[in-house]
């Protein structure tokens, strides 16, 4: 049922209140890991006839935390339909009641764990995908959206030779992903370690939305760093073997957890 959220309602919402309203969103999906093996997808494999009403090519952006890039490549591309994917429901309440305060209609938010996101869409349903300021987790790959795990994961429903963007602060997981994509021989379309010195208007894309940490970090002085490749559905993916410095730095509210230097 769609709720209509007016523009004067306040953004500070506790955490139970603005769970109430996504359960009245429709542009809400909520499937936990804790509930999706008892609750079936039935849209998997039909999110444009289903839900976007349209055939444009579907993008997630997955991590999407409140949700203002998903919002802002909506708004910006209204002939591509964008799912941003996250756990935590209450930030993801910013992205997903904008949205419908400016009657967004190729914009959906899907609650859910990114290590089960291939029950949420089938072979061939997505085009693209974003990873915007991701977790490095310097220390578990298998946890790093940007690792051959994720990526084997993304091949089951993304189109052959379908795109992967990232953009981090983090020097450790752009530097990590350049290994592992130059180790795979995965085709590279974009990449600058400085986004925001880039002229060219083929970065345009990357660096016309800037999130709230974002700014943040430019504040600061942090390079933003992009990459643009893509993943082919043949070929065997192998994980990097090298060891790459740690940030040295509070990236995303997190402290550095290991006095070890380096990381695989």
């Amino acid at each position: 049922m769609h709720i209509y959220i007016g523009k004067t309602e306040k953004m500070s919402k506790g955490k139970l209140a603005k769970f109430a309203d996504m359960e009245t969103y429709e542009n809400v999906f909520q499937y936990p890991f804790s509930v999706v093996s008892d609750v079936p997808f039935d849209m998997r494999g039909h999110w444009n006839e289903q839900y976007f009403k349209n055939n444009n090519p579907i993008v997630l952006e997955l991590g999407c935390g409140k949700g203002e890039y998903t919002v802002g490549l909506a708004k910006r591309y209204p002939h591509m339909n964008f799912i941003g994917v996250d756990i935590k429901g209450a930030r993801m309440w910013t992205g997903a009641t904008l949205a419908l305060q400016e009657g967004l209609k190729n914009v959906a938010f899907l609650r859910t764990n990114i290590e089960i996101i291939d029950r949420f869409f089938a072979p061939n349903e997505v085009q693209e995908i974003w990873l915007t300021f991701s977790d490095p987790q310097m220390k578990n790959p298998r946890k790093r959206l940007s690792s051959t795990f994720f990526m084997e994961r993304y091949r089951r429903f993304l189109k052959d030779n379908g795109i992967i963007h990232l953009k981090t602060d983090s020097n450790f997981l752009f530097t990590y992903t350049n290994y592992m994509v130059d180790h795979n021989q995965l085709p590279v379309e974009l990449k600058t370690n400085d986004l925001y010195k880039q002229e060219d208007q083929v970065y345009s894309e990357a660096a016309s939305i800037q999130t709230y940490y974002e700014t943040m970090w430019l504040a600061r002085g942090l390079n933003i760093k992009y990459i643009k490749f893509h993943l082919p559905h043949e070929g065997v993916l192998e994980e990097p073997n090298v060891e790459i410095e740690l940030d040295d730095y509070r990236s995303y509210h997190r402290t550095k957890r290991s006095s070890l230097e380096t990381a695989k």
